[in-house]
């Protein structure tokens, strides 16, 4: 194998530039042979490398394969990169071959050339394979632990992941002679990448001491995934204390501490990591900032918020990125401006699955399933597949507008059609659209041939049903499933109750109330929110925190009289208590999103729409009350609730009453 000389050296970049011109015909052979001795194979070796790492594998292997072809015999230095080249392709057959020869020249047991192997079989679905090759390994180094343990990450095996790692804790501590194999941060990487996949906190806490234990708090790339891990845990404020904490941080640590606020629904402050972000020096935000600041305005509905970051997208030539142009329509839609998501969506030059799903998605929760289903056939007819999260989206749609047939149409077509089993999600939407639509039995037919287990979410549904349909007994069989999949949870008891006061079964309604007082559960108490000149606005039920709650109550109550001229009697059933009918209305009267509604009309000029985020269902009262004001005041008003989203103009809502 012989030295490379002066004169192959310098031909080897010109060799780089001429690659592609040659390496798909047979003048490549004859130029290596004019030019570069036959015998050095150092040469090649450089061409495979440099090919791999510019990311053109297939090239790589085409190299490697000229350089055997041509009788070279390669080296250690011949494997690596090209069982890199067949892990970036995910190559099985490619992976083998490289694997036998790696095998007949005697460079299998190699540390890095078992490693790359190990990572190539990981990356390939073949863990048993890699596993038995990390076994045969007489020595190995960190490297090569590294490399299994990641692997583990890469195939949703997170506990094999930290077993292993354990294994390696515990073969570095028994080696006592100095020899023993040395950790570095890239293995705490892969440690904390499991730990974010077993959603243990204990467990990360854990791998969290050892790390700063070993002292590698200081590396941004153990300090991103720690924050990640947390956040999978469900602790977004230790994830905060871990950014907090973190001496240096690069654009990932700003976007990851940003995406863990958004997607916790912690609006607010991933704006405010936003502006930091944006005074930092030396930091710069991009696409996936911007995405994950428009998911937070999503959130939150933000509109104002959101139509800055839409300027900024446009400043920066981002919109036709297609995740940012996806964000954008899913912001538009749940801030209640569906025609600006279509926009969007339509100026895109690019879509892929995401971007058509999420317009599907935001024509469903305005209630306009026929806008939704449109924009699914043309998505089929565009050649785009749909997959699992697109039909949670179509039969949402569905549900939202009572579309039984089609509904079941498209949940039995999922697997027919385009092989995608239906998931627990899908079920969900099947039992609400059959409930909604008064079809209970059919809905707790469904739920009995269900493969899986039913959640909480499914049965949730059921009783919701139940409740507007006031079935007193598939009530009970639904809310007693819930009570043991979720006993802590107040809500379906206030759904029991309030089923059983429809039905006048007081002394039950009673038995509820104390049970919800000896498990010590309290309601969540419901607010409203409504966003004006950048200020949001928060109500609560007979609020009187705001500074200008008495103006509030007192135009409130002008609208009443005037609603009242025009026929408006209370509907009491909103008020399931058994109090007297007087007591009833005063209640009504204070409901969250009337005060809001009253603010918004006070505070805002003549024409403008008002926006109204409920985190509870919107009660029926006030759904009448709001359809009312928006006839007398001549204004629009947008109201998203736990549910779905109300467009209310002229007296009419766009649920159509159905809800």
């Amino acid at each position: 194998m012989g030295i490379p000389n002066q004169r192959s050296i310098k031909l080897v970049f010109h060799l780089k530039l001429c690659w592609r011109q040659y390496s798909t015909s047979s003048n490549l052979a004859t130029w290596f042979y004019k030019y570069v001795d036959k015998s050095n194979v150092h040469s090649w070796n450089s061409v495979i490398a440099d090919l791999a790492r510019g990311g053109d594998s297939v090239e790589a292997l085409r190299a490697f394969s000229s350089l055997r072809k041509l009788g070279l015999i390669p080296t250690r230095s011949s494997f690596p990169c090209t069982i890199k080249s067949c892990s970036a392709l995910c190559d099985l057959v490619s992976g083998r071959m490289s694997h036998q020869q790696a095998f007949v020249f005697g460079f299998e047991t190699d540390l890095f050339v078992s490693s790359a192997l190990i990572d190539m079989y990981s990356k390939c679905g073949q863990l048993k394979d890699a596993r038995a090759l990390f076994d045969e390994i007489p020595l190995r180094n960190v490297v090569s632990w590294t490399s299994m343990i990641t692997g583990y990450v890469q195939n949703e095996q997170a506990d094999n992941a930290l077993l292993l790692f354990k294994d390696f804790l515990e073969e570095e501590t028994e080696v006592e002679d100095g020899n023993n194999v040395p950790l570095d941060s890239v293995v705490m990487v892969s440690v904390l990448s499991a730990c974010s996949r077993v959603s243990g906190k204990g467990i990360t806490e854990g791998v969290h001491g050892f790390v700063v234990k070993k002292g590698f708090d200081g590396s941004i790339g153990v300090g991103n995934t720690l924050m990640d891990a947390y956040a999978k845990c469900g602790q977004p404020l230790v994830s905060k204390k871990v950014f907090d904490w973190m001496e240096e941080k690069d654009d990932i640590s700003w976007n990851s501490m940003i995406a863990v606020y958004a997607q916790s629904g912690l609006s607010g402050e991933a704006l405010e990591v936003f502006h930091g972000m944006v005074r930092h020096v030396g930091v710069r935000y991009n696409a996936v900032t911007l995405s994950a600041v428009l998911l937070a305005c999503a959130h939150a509905g933000a509109l104002r918020a959101g139509k800055c970051i839409h300027d900024q997208v446009i400043k920066m030539d981002l919109e036709y990125n297609v995740c940012v142009g996806t964000s954008i329509i899913d912001m538009y839609c749940k801030c209640g401006r569906v025609e600006m998501a279509k926009k969007t969506f339509d100026r895109m030059k690019e879509k892929n699955v995401k971007s058509w799903t999420a317009m599907v998605a935001g024509y469903g929760m305005h209630g306009r399933a026929k806008e939704a289903l449109d924009i699914f056939y043309k998505m089929v007819r565009a050649g785009v597949k749909p997959n699992y999260i697109t039909f949670v989206s179509v039969l949402a749609a569905c549900s939202h507008a009572g579309l039984v047939e089609e509904g079941w149409h498209w949940f039995n077509a999922m697997k027919h059609k385009y092989d995608i089993e239906p998931g627990i999600e899908h079920y969900g939407c099947m039992v609400d659209l059959f409930g909604r639509a008064g079809c209970l039995n059919e809905a707790y037919n469904l739920i009995k041939r269900m493969k899986m287990k039913p959640d909480f979410v499914v049965w949730g549904s059921l009783l919701g049903a139940c409740r507007i349909h006031k079935n007193v007994d598939l009530g009970e069989i639904a809310a007693q499933k819930l009570f043991e999949l979720d006993p802590d949870n107040c809500g379906y008891y206030v759904l029991l109750s309030n089923l059983y006061a429809d039905a006048g079964r007081w002394a039950d309604v009673e038995r509820m109330r104390m049970l919800m007082k000896n498990r010590q559960l309290v309601k969540p108490p419901g607010f409203s929110l409504v966003e004006l000149k950048g200020r949001v606005h928060v109500f609560l039920v007979g609020d009187k925190e705001h500074p200008h709650h008495e103006m509030i109550y007192k135009y409130l109550e002008k609208l009443t009289l005037e609603l009242q001229k025009i026929g408006y009697v209370p509907n009491m059933t909103s008020v399931l208590h058994d109090v007297d009918e007087e007591e009833k209305e005063i209640i009504l009267r204070v409901h969250s999103e009337k005060l809001a509604v009253a603010f918004g009309v006070m505070n805002s000029a003549p024409g403008t729409t008002i926006n109204i985020i409920k985190n509870l269902r919107v009660c029926g009262d006030c759904h009448t009350v709001i359809k009312l004001i928006s006839k007398l005041v001549h204004r629009d008003f947008v109201v998203r609730d736990s549910k779905r989203f109300h467009h209310f103009k002229d007296g009419v809502c766009s649920c159509g009453d159905y809800w």
